[in-house]
């Protein structure tokens, strides 16, 4: 493999079609302010670098990178590559990972709108995250001690588990199939909206109207803050440790509260049964 250190690119295409290379110390910034600097390359290793120009990693088959940092103008840096893994990088472009496969994120600061849409198998851990329609339409996730903060979060995604994690988010999940939730606090406005197969467990979540037309949703042992018009025309079975303000509208299934302010249904087709419990001992059905 060779090696390049200590170097400065900022010309198009600077080390177009590299392969086997580890690139070290070096900045992607200058004057030239060219583009694609590590384009159609495969089997690169990138340690303690500088990323301040556009599109540097589209098409790389194979790269490792540690303890580098993306600017606010590197944007859209990891386009249509597979077999990546990232540690410690500040990842602070728009949209800078995108159709991408077999991605491993480890330790990382991300500040990126449009970040992740269309990724397939992604493994990201301890790593803050601040974006809007965050890993939109991406597929096979495993999330463990993320903290993310930003509007619009995993829509349309497929096949995902999150542990851990603390979720600062409004509109999360919509069209979501086949989630699972773990241990997690997730906070804001409309979640889970026409989710299929959303599972939360020992979870925490806040905010208003969550859990609505959902198909398949469960809810083992979590507590809810803050909500009300819950679960309207959901297909649900939930068992909630803490009082919620209202339920509307449950399509079917069973929901166990300790308490409920207000139960509202509008008419006969929602079938849903809500039993105000207190541990193991079953109250009035309602």
């Amino acid at each position: 493999m060779n090696t390049i250190e200590n170097k400065t690119f900022d010309q198009e295409r600077a080390l177009y079609e590299s392969h086997g290379l580890t690139v070290r110390h070096c900045a992607f910034d200058g004057p030239a302010d060219g583009e694609s600097a590590l384009k159609e390359c495969s089997d690169i290793t990138v340690e303690n670098c500088y990323f301040n120009l556009r599109y540097p990693l589209w098409h790389v088959h194979g790269l490792k990178m540690q303890n580098s940092e993306m600017t606010e103008s590197c944007r859209a840096a990891l386009w249509y590559s597979d077999n990546i893994e990232i540690k410690n990088v500040q990842m602070h472009g728009i949209k800078a990972l995108r159709e991408c496969s077999d991605v491993e994120i480890y330790d990382c600061d991300i500040i990126s709108p449009e970040f992740g849409w269309s990724v397939r198998n992604i493994n990201m851990e301890r790593t803050n995250a601040e974006s809007e329609y965050f890993m939109m339409r991406s597929e096979n996730l495993e999330f463990t001690d993320v903290n993310f903060v930003g509007k619009y979060s995993f829509q349309y995604i497929k096949n995902a588990v999150f542990e851990n994690c603390n979720f600062d988010t409004k509109d999360a999940f919509w069209h979501a199939e086949n989630v699972t939730v773990r241990n997690s606090v997730v906070k804001g406005e409309y979640l889970g909206w026409y989710s299929d197969n959303l599972t939360l467990e020992n979870c925490k979540i806040i905010g208003t109207q969550p859990l609505c037309y959902c198909k398949n949703l469960r809810l083992v042992n979590c507590e809810m803050t803050d909500a009300d018009l819950c679960f309207e025309k959901s297909e649900v079975e939930a068992t909630v440790s803490t009082p919620v303000i209202s339920i509307k509208n449950p399509l079917s299934g069973k929901i166990c509260v300790p308490a409920v302010g207000e139960i509202i249904r509008e008419d006969d087709r929602y079938k849903g049964e809500i039993i105000v419990c207190s541990g193991k001992h079953m109250g009035d059905r309602a």
